[in-house]
């Protein structure tokens, strides 16, 4: 598919995404959000112009890469079409609510962008693909300062919402374009609050027995889901996420190494590659996901490992009873990439889940799928 093409694609596909503020989103510069929308689409700000931030963040998708390129969806592609990245794309859906990286009121580190929390703010994490050579791959802000000069449109926004200085300045205007993409992803289309879940606790929906039960055994302590992935008690505001991090034993991801041609000893560490983490004893450790949209935003956990988010309940359960294995290789589970500094006080609270408790929390999951997701939900 040609650029223009895919632009206009991309565009008719998110056509249909509401453009207006709930009363749980953050205030937005409308102005200043519908210039980063059109960045988001813009396959030019690649260096070679083949993909845009919405490339890889699908808006009809659930905002992650369903592109076919080998790793079922396990990681991406870059823009030079063949530099394959080591994480699972993750969702932007509610990320706009993620707290500022730091260390929270029990002195443990939460908030911040990507797995590893390596981006403080929003903003941050808006600027570092564009550079990144196995994502966008501009070869410098000086590069990204062509490219936005080589629209008329854009180079009148910028004047018109930065300072004047900004367009001959390529530092600052990087930084222009990051916070107009931030700004994008604080509208309605990312936090649309209006899942079955949502409406459900507007009255707007009742749930079926199932989906109640798993509703009530998620926030009970019984089976200590809530511990990580609640955040608010007032509901309506619930991003399903606490913003921590944890090292739960997620195994490597053996196709995506085979493919993007890693050294064999090569671990990903997690939070401790995050510059501003010299501590030991965070290796190996990921933040906790939204988990809004989840079934529908599969593969599962930073590195893509597991296909199924039965097989992600499952692997939780292996911590309280003796199973089988992995449902999806018929083979015993394989061994942590990182084997130390396992939350072995969280993943071996609560009770062993039946088959019954598995079924009901993944009814209760599907019901946090926004309303425009959820024709991907598989009957």
């Amino acid at each position: 598919m040609k650029p223009a093409a895919l632009v206009i694609f991309l565009l008719t596909a998110f056509a249909t995404n509401a453009s207006t503020d709930t009363p749980t989103s953050p205030r937005i510069d409308r102005a200043l959000a519908d210039f980063g929308k059109a960045l988001f689409f813009d396959v030019n700000l690649s260096k070679r112009r083949t993909q845009a931030c919405a490339s890889c963040h699908m808006p009809a998708q659930g905002f992650i890469d369903t592109r076919p390129n080998g790793t079922n969806g396990a990681a991406s592609i870059g823009d030079d079409g063949k530099s394959l990245s080591d994480r699972n794309t993750p969702t932007l859906s509610y990320a706009a609510l993620t707290p500022r990286f730091g260390l929270d009121q029990n002195n443990q580190y939460a908030g911040g962008l990507f797995y590893d929390g390596k981006a403080d703010d929003l903003v941050q994490q808006a600027k570092e693909p564009l550079l990144n050579p196995t994502e966008m791959a501009l070869d410098d802000s000086s590069m990204l300062s062509v490219r936005i000069h080589e629209n008329s449109a854009y180079t009148r926004q910028v004047a018109e919402l930065f300072d004047p200085d900004t367009l001959i300045k390529p530092e600052q205007l990087h930084t222009a374009v990051a916070i107009a993409l931030a700004e994008f992803q604080k509208t309605a289309a990312f936090l649309p609050f209006d899942s079955k879940y949502d409406r459900y606790l507007r009255g707007e929906y009742e749930m079926t027995r199932l989906e109640k039960t798993g509703f009530t055994l998620f926030f009970s302590d019984l089976l200590n889901c809530n511990g990580c992935h609640e955040l608010d008690t007032d509901k309506p505001s619930q991003t399903f996420t606490d913003f921590t991090y944890h090292n739960i034993g997620v195994p490597t991801n053996q196709l995506v190494r085979a493919l993007n041609g890693s050294n064999e000893t090569h671990r990903d560490l997690g939070l401790f590659d995050n510059p501003g983490v010299n501590d030991a004893a965070q290796q190996g450790k990921f933040k906790v996901p939204t988990l809004r949209n989840v079934a529908v935003t599969a593969p599962y956990m930073h590195n893509g490992v597991f296909a199924k988010l039965e097989t992600v309940l499952h692997f939780y359960n292996k911590y309280l009873i003796r199973d089988t294995g992995n449902p999806e290789t018929k083979k015993p589970w394989r061994s942590p990439e990182v084997d130390s500094n396992l939350s072995m006080d969280l993943l071996t609270r609560g009770q062993p889940l039946s088959k019954m408790h598995i079924d009901a929390l993944h009814a209760f999951m599907e019901t946090l799928t926004d309303r425009q997701f959820e024709h991907l939900l598989i009957e």
